[in-house]
């Protein structure tokens, strides 16, 4: 049996930690990297004893440009070749782009799309060169759309969206594929955090584990695009954006952001 190992960033919680989960529950082992020390200790603790893997923690925090060159060092130290690389750490922030302070947002450009890109073109050669492996990068059905009161934060995950699908592109005549999750709202810690968790968009939402579930077939099955976590309205509502007139989606958008 091929083992496989995964390296997942933004595996303490959420979907992350979700996605770990599987991985391991498939006999897989895993690399997890998140800035929380206890959080990962314990998941590793819990992985280990429940599915007999090897799970190795690394501590970074992803909006530290240093941090994708130092976790492929340590990668390399310890002689582990990585199967899977999931890239799925991310953030986001709520309020009108003059209010929100520079570093924060600096920072998520940082997170979501720097080091996103550094580590997949870090990673990337070594899958060439063997001629195998499969990347998961977590965007967000955010990226079909500008997105008014989140500016920031829809537009990386634009550029995730097509980041990915560019690179399964240029990788068509190979055995690596490039896979783009596009969650709808998720129940996790990013709600929180991000302020969404009291808007209209986030009052139904979709499990994180669900959403890791959909995502990681879809990446062993070597799909383009994965959307999951969208409710039959938040369906429809997609499917009508190329034909509705952008200053009518830009306000439905921003209404659906708008804190109650």
């Amino acid at each position: 049996m091929n083992i496989t190992t995964a390296l997942i960033t933004g595996a303490s919680t959420g979907i992350g930690k979700e996605l770990a989960t599987i991985h391991a529950s498939k006999g897989g082992n895993l690399i997890i990297v998140a800035r929380n020390e206890s959080k990962l200790n314990k998941l590793k603790q819990e992985l280990e004893q429940k599915y007999n893997v090897k799970v190795v923690i690394i501590i970074k925090d992803l909006s530290d440009l240093n941090a994708p060159q130092e976790i492929y060092n340590e990668v390399k130290q310890l002689g582990i070749n990585i199967d899977y690389l999931i890239n799925n750490a991310g953030f986001g922030a709520l309020g009108k782009f003059h209010e929100i302070e520079l570093a924060r947002q600096i920072s998520m450009i940082n997170l979501n799309i720097t080091s996103l890109t550094a580590l997949t073109h870090l990673f990337l050669p070594e899958f060439v060169q063997r001629n195998n492996g499969k990347i998961l990068n977590t965007s967000s059905t955010a990226s079909f759309m500008p997105g008014p009161l989140q500016a920031v934060y829809f537009a990386t995950k634009a550029y995730v969206t097509f980041f990915s699908n560019a690179l399964s592109e240029e990788l068509h005549n190979t055995n690596i594929t490039v896979t783009n999750l596009m969650p709808g709202a998720t129940e996790s810690e990013f709600g929180a955090i991000s302020g969404m968790d009291k808007t209209e968009m986030f009052k139904e939402t979709a499990t994180a584990y669900s959403v890791a579930l959909d995502g990681y077939n879809g990446m062993l099955k070597g799909k383009i695009d994965v959307v999951s976590g969208l409710k039959p309205m938040q369906k429809l509502m997609m499917a009508m954006i190329p034909f509705t007139p952008k200053k009518m989606i830009l306000k439905q958008v921003r209404q659906m952001q708008e804190v109650k």
